[in-house]
C-alpha cells in the first residue's frame, strides 16, 4: 500500500430508508438502518475486500460510496474531493474514475444494444471520439478481457454467464477509472469461472493500477485477491485487519464464527465450530448496545448497553468488541 494518502477515505458512513405507511396520507413509522457509521479507507491499488451475511449492507456501502444512492449521513472523500458533497456536473465528470462491476451478469447489461454499444457507452457519454475511434477501442477492450473482436456485433443473450461478466467488466475499464467496486461480481458463476474472473481482476489492476472494494460471500475468494478484509454485520464495521492477521487471528466473535464455517479441505480433518444461536436481528428494530450480543457466545452484560466502537487493538487490525484482547485463536489453521 502506498505512503500517500488514501485514494478512498469513507467516514461515519450512514443510509437510513425510511418506511412509511397509510394510503392516502403517508407517514412515516420507522427506518431501516441498512448502513450505520461505517469508515474505512482503500489506498492507491490496494485491494479491500467487505465480506458478511446476506442483509448486512455491503452493497448498500458500495452504492453509497459510488453515490448510486444518497447517504444520510458521513462523508466520502475520493483523492481528496468531497463525493457526496459533489454538484451534479463535477460528480458526472468523476464517473469515469469510479466505476462498478454487478452481481448479475444477466441483469446487468441491457439486452436491446450491441456488446459494443454496451462498452462504449461511458465514452459515448464523455464524447470526443469519432465513431470508427469508439469502434477500435471497443475491440481492443474485448481483447483485454479475454473476448474476440467478432463478439462486438452480438447481444447478450448469446453469452455464458462468465462472458456477460466480462462484458461487465469491460465497460467498467472502458473510462479508465482508478477505482472499481465489485459487488458480487463472481457469486453467480461457476466456481472455475469464478478463478478466471478473479484472476482478470488481478490483471487488471496490476496493468491499470486500480483499487477495488470487492464485495462477495465466499471467504476463499476474499483472502486469495484482498490485501485487507472489513467484517460487516447488520450495517456495522465488526473488525477490518490485513488478510493474514484476520485469517490466522481473528478478534471478533463474529469472524471466527465465519473462518469457523468454511468447510476443511479433507472430510478426516475437523475444525471446532461456534454454532450461532438465534435469528439476526432485523435493522429496523436493531438491539441495543453491541449488535452481535444476543447471538455472541462470549456476550456479557455490558454488550446489551454499551455499544462496542472500531478500534485499533493491533497494527492495522481493528476490531468492535469489548473484549477483543481476549478472544485471539486460531480457527483457520
Amino acid at each position: 500500500m502506498s505512503a500517500r494518502e488514501p485514494l478512498l477515505q469513507v467516514s461515519g458512513l450512514t443510509k437510513h430508508f425510511p418506511v412509511r405507511e397509510g394510503l392516502i396520507v403517508e407517514r412515516e413509522v420507522g427506518r431501516v438502518r441498512a448502513v450505520d457509521d461505517v469508515s474505512f479507507t482503500i489506498g492507491h491499488g490496494e485491494t479491500l475486500g467487505l465480506v458478511g451475511e446476506s442483509g448486512c449492507g455491503k452493497s448498500t456501502t458500495g452504492r453509497l460510496v459510488l453515490r448510486l444512492i444518497e447517504a444520510t449521513a458521513g462523508t466520502v472523500t475520493f483523492d481528496g474531493r468531497d463525493v457526496l458533497a459533489m454538484p451534479p456536473a463535477e460528480l458526472r465528470a468523476l464517473r469515469q474514475s469510479m466505476q462498478i462491476v454487478f452481481q448479475d451478469p444477466y441483469g446487468a447489461l441491457d439486452p436491446r444494444m450491441s456488446v459494443e454499444d454496451i462498452i462504449l457507452e461511458p465514452l459515448v457519454v464523455q464524447g470526443g471520439r469519432s465513431r470508427p475511434e469508439l469502434a477500435r477501442e471497443a475491440r481492443r477492450l474485448l481483447d483485454v478481457v479475454g473476448l474476440a473482436a467478432a463478439h462486438a456485433g452480438r447481444y447478450p443473450h448469446e453469452f455464458s454467464g462468465g462472458q456477460r461478466q466480462r462484458i461487465g467488466i469491460a465497460r467498467a475499464i472502458a473510462p479508465k477509472p482508478r477505482f472499481v467496486v465489485c459487488d458480487e461480481a463472481v457469486s453467480a458463476l461457476d466456481v472455475s469461472i469464478q478463478a478466471q474472473i478473479v484472476n482478470l481482476l488481478q490483471d487488471l489492476q496490476q496493468e491499470m493500477g486500480l483499487s477495488y472494494l470487492f464485495i462477495a460471500h465466499d471467504l476463499a475468494v476474499v483472502k486469495h485477491i484482498s490485501d485487507r478484509v472489513a467484517v460487516m454485520y447488520l450495517g456495522h464495521l465488526v473488525e477490518v485487519a490485513p488478510k493474514r492477521d484476520l485469517y490466522a487471528d481473528p478478534r471478533h466473535p463474529y469472524t471466527q464464527a465465519l473462518l469457523e464455517a468454511v468447510p476443511v479441505r479433507h472430510p478426516r480433518l475437523r475444525r471446532k465450530r461456534t454454532r450461532l444461536t438465534g435469528e439476526i436481528p432485523s435493522p429496523f428494530a436493531p438491539p441495543p448496545g453491541c449488535r452481535f450480543h444476543r447471538r455472541c457466545p462470549l456476550a456479557q452484560d455490558v454488550c446489551s448497553s454499551e455499544r462496542p466502537l472500531l478500534r485499533e487493538i493491533l497494527p492495522g487490525h481493528s476490531v468492535a468488541c469489548h473484549f477483543a484482547e481476549t478472544t485471539g485463536r486460531n480457527p483457520a489453521a
